[in-house]
C-alpha cells in the first residue's frame, strides 16, 4: 500500500506498540486481533498516505448502492512495476479500497469501517481506482516515462530479473546505420538477449525526450551521442532503437524530474564506443 519498505516497517512497529500498550491497559480483550490488526495499520497507512497528498480530496458521491458489475474483476495477479506507477497516483482512499478489495479479498463492509464511510462510498472507491489501473500504459505518457525510466535504472543497477519483467516476451532492440557505426548492436531479439545485454551497462545514459517521446541518451562531454529509443506498450517494453542520425540527436531534449530543458547541439562527427558500456 505504501510502495516503501522502510516506511512499511515504520507502520508495522507503529500498529505492534499500539497493541503492546492496549494489552498493558485494563482495556478488554481484543475479541478479533487479525481485524484489529488491519484497521490499525491500514488506517496509519492512509495517515501516511494523505500525508503525502496536501490537497483535500473530494469525498465520493453515491449515486445508488447497486452492485458494481467491475467488482468481478481480479486485478491482484496483474500488479508490477508499471501498475505501481498507476497506483502511485490514486488518492489515499483509492488506495486503502482497491488494495484491500482487489488485492486481499476484503469485503466492502470492513473496508468502509477503516475508512468510516458507508460500503456503497467505499465501493465507489475500489471501481474508480480499478478503472484508473486498468488503463493501458501506452494513454498515459506518465507511465511510458516511468517504464522508461525504471529500465535504465534496472539496467545500470545490473538487476536482471527486473529487466526481465520489464521487458514484453519479444523484445527486440535495432539500431539506425549512424548508430551501428557508433558501436550499437545492429539487432537483438527476444527478451533474454536484450536483457542480457542491457544488464549491467548503460551506465553514461540520461533520460530525455526524442519529440514527445520519453527516451534516454548516451551523453560525452554535454552532447547527445546514441539516443535510445524507446516502443512501450501496456507497460512493458516491445523495442528498443539505437538512434544516432543527427537529425534524431537534434531533437533531443534533456528531461529533469519530468520537465524537459533543451540540451546542446549533438555533433555529427564518429564515435565508437563500447560494447556494454557505451551504451
Amino acid at each position: 500500500m505504501l510502495a516503501d519498505h522502510a516506511e512499511a516497517e515504520d507502520v508495522v512497529q507503529q500498529a505492534w506498540l499500539r497493541l503492546e500498550r492496549t494489552r498493558t491497559r485494563d482495556d478488554p480483550e481484543i475479541e478479533n486481533l487479525p481485524a484489529w490488526l488491519t484497521t490499525v495499520t491500514t488506517r496509519l497507512c492512509l495517515d501516511r498516505l494523505r500525508a503525502r497528498v496536501p490537497v483535500p480530496v473530494e469525498e465520493v458521491e453515491v449515486a445508488g448502492t447497486a452492485p458494481d458489475p467491475a467488482d468481478d474483476v481480479a486485478l491482484a495477479d496483474t500488479v508490477g512495476i508499471a501498475l505501481q506507477a498507476v497506483i502511485d497516483r490514486l488518492t489515499p482512499r483509492e488506495r486503502v479500497a482497491f488494495v484491500l478489495h482487489d488485492s486481499f479479498g476484503f469485503a466492502f463492509a470492513t473496508i468502509a469501517s477503516v475508512l468510516e464511510t458507508t460500503p456503497a462510498a467505499a465501493r465507489k472507491l475500489a471501481s474508480r481506482a480499478r478503472a484508473k489501473v486498468a488503463q493501458p500504459a501506452a494513454e498515459d505518457a506518465l507511465a511510458d516515462w516511468e517504464v522508461v525510466d525504471a529500465f535504465m535504472a534496472a539496467a545500470r543497477g545490473g538487476d536482471l530479473d527486473r529487466l526481465l519483467r520489464l521487458l514484453a516476451p519479444g523484445a527486440s532492440v535495432g539500431a539506425d546505420e549512424a548508430a551501428v557505426l557508433a558501436g550499437t548492436p545492429a539487432s537483438l531479439q527476444g527478451r533474454d538477449d536484450v536483457a542480457t545485454f542491457f544488464n549491467g551497462s548503460a551506465q553514461a545514459a540520461l533520460a530525455v525526450f526524442v519529440g514527445d517521446r520519453p527516451a534516454s541518451a548516451w551523453f560525452l562531454r554535454g552532447e547527445a551521442r546514441v539516443v535510445f529509443d524507446f516502443t512501450v506498450r501496456d507497460g512493458q517494453v516491445h523495442a528498443i532503437t539505437f538512434r544516432a542520425d543527427p537529425a534524431v540527436l537534434a531533437r533531443v531534449v534533456r528531461r529533469e524530474g519530468g520537465a524537459p530543458r533543451w540540451s546542446r547541439p549533438a555533433a555529427t562527427g564518429r564515435h565508437t564506443t563500447g560494447a556494454r558500456t557505451d551504451p
